[in-house]
C-alpha cells in the first residue's frame, strides 16, 4: 500500500473520530458562524413567498449521485428537505428540478420527509421533485419554463454545475426574483458571480445547512472542517520549515 494511500485512510478515520466527538459533544459546542448576508437575505426571501403564495425553485444541479460530485448533491439535498419544512404552510409548495433520475428520487423523497415532519403530509405531491434533464444544457432547457410560468419569486440554485447554470441565473434575473447560487466547480462560480444576485463562493455551498440550521450534523461538519485547515496549514508550515532547515544545513 503506497504512502499517499495509507495518508489518505489516516485523514479519512481521523475526520470520522472528530465528527463523532463533536457529536457527542453537541451540548457544549455552540454554533457560532462568519456572518453571509447572502442567507439572511433569502430567509426573508422564504418568508415573503409563504406570505404572498408564490414558490420557491430549488435546482439541484445535473451530477449524478454516484460521481465524483457527489458530495454537492447530497449537502443540497437536506438543504431542500429544510426549506421545504420553513414553507410547509405556503398556499404553493417548493418546486426541486434536478438532471438526474437518482436526485430527483431523492429530492422527492426530501419533500415527502419535510412534509411529515412539520405535519402537512398532505400537501406532498411527487410533481414537486422534477427531472428536468439528463445532460447538463437539456437540463437548463428544461429548468427555464418553470423559472418562468411558476410563479417563482425566490431561486437556490445549489449543486454541481457547469457554465449552462448561467442559463438559469439569467432567467432568474429577467423574472425578477431572488437567486441564492452556489456550485461546486469554478467556471460555474465564474458566471454565478456576475450574474447571480446572491453568488455563495467556494465552500460557502457546503455551509449551507448550518447556515439554515438543516440539522446538528452541519454544525458538527464545520467545526471539523476548520480543525483539519487548521491542522493542514501546520503541516504545511512545518514542512516549509524543515525544507528550508535542510537546505541551511
Amino acid at each position: 500500500m503506497s504512502l499517499p494511500t495509507i495518508a489518505g485512510f489516516i485523514l479519512v478515520a481521523f475526520s470520522a473520530i472528530l465528527l463523532i466527538g463533536l457529536s457527542l459533544l453537541k451540548d457544549k459546542v455552540k454554533a457560532s458562524f462568519r456572518n453571509i448576508p447572502a442567507f439572511a437575505k433569502f430567509n426573508k426571501a422564504l418568508g415573503t413567498a409563504v406570505e404572498n403564495g408564490t414558490r420557491i425553485h430549488f435546482s439541484l444541479g445535473s451530477a449524478s449521485v454516484a460521481s465524483s460530485r457527489t458530495a454537492a448533491s447530497f449537502s443540497t439535498i437536506s438543504v431542500l428537505r429544510r426549506i421545504v419544512e420553513l414553507s410547509a404552510a405556503s398556499d404553493k409548495p417548493p418546486l426541486a428540478t434536478s438532471g438526474d433520475a437518482a436526485l430527483t428520487i431523492l429530492s422527492q423523497d426530501s419533500f415527502r420527509t419535510a412534509y411529515r415532519i412539520a405535519g402537512a403530509e398532505q400537501q406532498y405531491n411527487a410533481t414537486s421533485g422534477r427531472l428536468a434533464g439528463v445532460t447538463p444544457f437539456s437540463y437548463a432547457a428544461g429548468t427555464l419554463p418553470a423559472i418562468h410560468d411558476e410563479d417563482i419569486s425566490a431561486n437556490v440554485l445549489a449543486g454541481s454545475f457547469g457554465v449552462e447554470v448561467g442559463l438559469l441565473s439569467d432567467a432568474a434575473e429577467r423574472t425578477q426574483s431572488f437567486t441564492l447560487a452556489a456550485a461546486d466547480s469554478l467556471p460555474a462560480q465564474a458566471v454565478l458571480y456576475v450574474s447571480a444576485q446572491e453568488p455563495l463562493i467556494g465552500e460557502e455551498l457546503f455551509a449551507s445547512g448550518a447556515y439554515l440550521n438543516a440539522g446538528r450534523v452541519h454544525h458538527v461538519s464545520l467545526y471539523a472542517q476548520d480543525v483539519l485547515r487548521w491542522l493542514i496549514v501546520i503541516a504545511l508550515i512545518i514542512g516549509a520549515v524543515m525544507k528550508l532547515l535542510e537546505g541551511m544545513l
